[in-house]
C-alpha cells in the first residue's frame, strides 16, 4: 500500500532592512526542526528582500537580493522588519504584499512585520499584535486594526508577533495546527523550549527579577505611574504595609531600594523615548516624571554617562 505523498508548504521570508537577527532565526528555524523532526520536506523556503539589493540583519549578516515582485505564489508570507519601517514601506512593497495576500496566502509579520502588515492594508478589520513599546502609537496610525495586547496574534490568514520570543510560539503554532501536536512538542523539545508556557498571556514591560508578591505589585503600580511618580509612603499605604517594611522587601529581593528602583523604571522609559522616538526632550522629562529639563539631564547623565542629546545623535 502506498503512504500518502507529502504535500510541501511554500514559505517566502521577506527580510527588511535593519531586521533583528533573532527574529530572523525565530521565522526561520523551526521550519528546519520540523523537516528534521518529521523526516520529510515538510516546509521548504526562500528569502526575498524588498528590493533588488541585499539587505543587512543587525548582526551584519548579509541577506542576498531577491526583490519580492518577482515571488509570483507562497503558501506563507513571513515578514521579518525591525527598524525603518515607514521609509522600507514603500508603495511598491505594500502592493506586492497585497497581490500576494489576495492569492490566498497566509501572511505573518514579526518584530516590525504588523507595522508592514498594516501599511500595505492587510490588517484593515482584523486582529493584531505589535511590541508593547509601540502598542500607543500602533493604535494611533492604525485605528482600523484591532489591536490586542498578546504575545502573538492569530485573525484567519492574519498572524502577528510581538518579538522574537513570541515568533518561536506562533512558528509551534502553525505546525500544531498543519501537522499534530506531537511534531510541535518535538520541535519545541530541541530548542529546550517549554509548551506548556501560556502563549495567550499579555506582554509586560516586567523584567525576570526575583519579585515576591508585594514586590511585584509595587513594580506594576510604579510602571503605571512614571509621569507622576506616587511617593514612597503613599505606594505603601496603598499596598497595605509600612514603608520600612516595603524597603526591606525590595532590599531582601532585588537588593535595591524602592527609590532607587523607581528610577531605574523612569530612566529606562526616558531612554527608550529619547532613542526610539522624536518626542522633545523636554516632554520626554514630562513623561518620565522629571519637574525640570535640568533634573531629567543630570539623572540620565547619570544613569547612561552621556547626555540625552548624545543619545538621541547616537
Amino acid at each position: 500500500m502506498k503512504s500518502a505523498k507529502i504535500k510541501t508548504s511554500h514559505v517566502t521570508l521577506l527580510v527588511l532592512d535593519g531586521s533583528n537577527t533573532l527574529s530572523f532565526a525565530a521565522a526561520v528555524d523551526p521550519l528546519r526542526a520540523a523537516n528534521r523532526q518529521a523526516g520529510a520536506p515538510l516546509y521548504d523556503w526562500r528569502f526575498a528582500t524588498p528590493r533588488d539589493h541585499p539587505v543587512m540583519l543587525t548582526s551584519g549578516l548579509p541577506i542576498p537580493a531577491s526583490p519580492i515582485h518577482k515571488i509570483e505564489q507562497t503558501d506563507l508570507l513571513l515578514i521579518v522588519a525591525g527598524f525603518d519601517l515607514e521609509a522600507q514601506s514603500t508603495p511598491a512593497l505594500s502592493a506586492s504584499i497585497r497581490r500576494i495576500a489576495s492569492t490566498g496566502a497566509t501572511i505573518a509579520g514579526i518584530d516590525g512585520g504588523p507595522w508592514v502588515m498594516a501599511r500595505a492594508g492587510i490588517l484593515d478589520g482584523h486582529q493584531a499584535t505589535c511590541h508593547w513599546e509601540d502598542m500607543e502609537n500602533f493604535a494611533q496610525e492604525f485605528p482600523q486594526v484591532e489591536l490586542v495586547n498578546s504575545r502573538f496574534q492569530i485573525s484567519e490568514r492574519r498572524l502577528t508577533s510581538a518579538g522574537a520570543a513570541p515568533a518561536i510560539e506562533m512558528m509551534l503554532h502553525l505546525v500544531r495546527t498543519r501537522h499534530g501536536g506531537s511534531l510541535a512538542a518535538k520541535i519545541a523539545a530541541t530548542f529546550i523550549y517549554d509548551l506548556a508556557t501560556p502563549t495567550a498571556r499579555p506582554q509586560t514591560r516586567r523584567t525576570a527579577l526575583p519579585h515576591n508578591a508585594l514586590t511585584a505589585r509595587a513594580h506594576a503600580m510604579m510602571e503605571a505611574a512614571l509621569d507622576s511618580p506616587l511617593p514612597i509612603r503613599t505606594l505603601a499605604r496603598r499596598l497595605g504595609v509600612s514603608p520600612r517594611a516595603l524597603q526591606v522587601q525590595f532590599k531582601a529581593r532585588l537588593a535595591t531600594t524602592p527609590q532607587a528602583h523607581y528610577l531605574s523604571l523612569r530612566l529606562a522609559e526616558a531612554e527608550r523615548l529619547v532613542t526610539q522616538t522624536a518626542l522633545p526632550l523636554q516632554d520626554v522629562a514630562l513623561a518620565t516624571g522629571f519637574g525640570s529639563q535640568a533634573s531629567f539631564a543630570r539623572a540620565f547623565r547619570a544613569a547612561f554617562g552621556k547626555s540625552a542629546t548624545s543619545a538621541r545623535r547616537r
